[in-house]
């Protein structure tokens, strides 16, 4: 077994990514650890032209580690997370929590990055605007084709 499919079977938060409510600076940690985690994997090169050994560039990891990376995985297990809860129904727990609003006063400062937030943000990307992202869920047609578009959309 290389260490190229070790990595892909140890991925990082293969189980509970779906949970994960990522800030822009967590996904940026995420793709520099997914970096160097290649870069050990596939070491340096010989550069034809003069000779040299090199580090790879970024293009040629990801043309080498054909696999999504790891912020395409996170963002399609979130979406696939929330077509499942919206399809549980409205009296079930996780989609109480979900879908409810929280009682009493927040706390002081700017809000937090919310679940919700990263969910809005991927179908933004994907180009659906939907406001009712419930009765989107219910197709699960559509609901496959936007995970597939998850998985394709560039990643910075």
């Amino acid at each position: 077994m290389s260490r190229a499919e070790i990595y892909r079977r140890v991925r990082v938060g293969k189980n509970v990514s779906e949970t994960w409510s990522l800030t822009l600076r967590d996904g940026r940690k995420l793709r520099v650890f997914e970096i160097m985690a290649l870069r050990r994997i596939f070491g340096t090169r010989r550069d034809e032209v003069t000779a040299e050994w090199r580090r790879l560039h970024n293009e040629e990891l990801n043309d080498l580690y054909s696999s999504p990376n790891n912020l395409r995985v996170i963002k399609s297990r979130r979406m696939r997370w929330a077509g499942h809860v919206a399809r549980t129904g409205e009296e079930r727990a996780v989609c109480m929590v979900l879908v409810g609003k929280p009682e009493g006063r927040r706390p002081l400062g700017r809000p937090r990055r919310r679940w919700v937030d990263n969910k809005w943000m991927d179908l933004q990307e994907v180009g659906c605007d939907y406001m009712d992202w419930i009765g989107l869920a219910q197709d699960r047609e559509r609901c496959r084709t936007l995970m597939s578009a998850v998985m394709n959309l560039p990643v910075p």
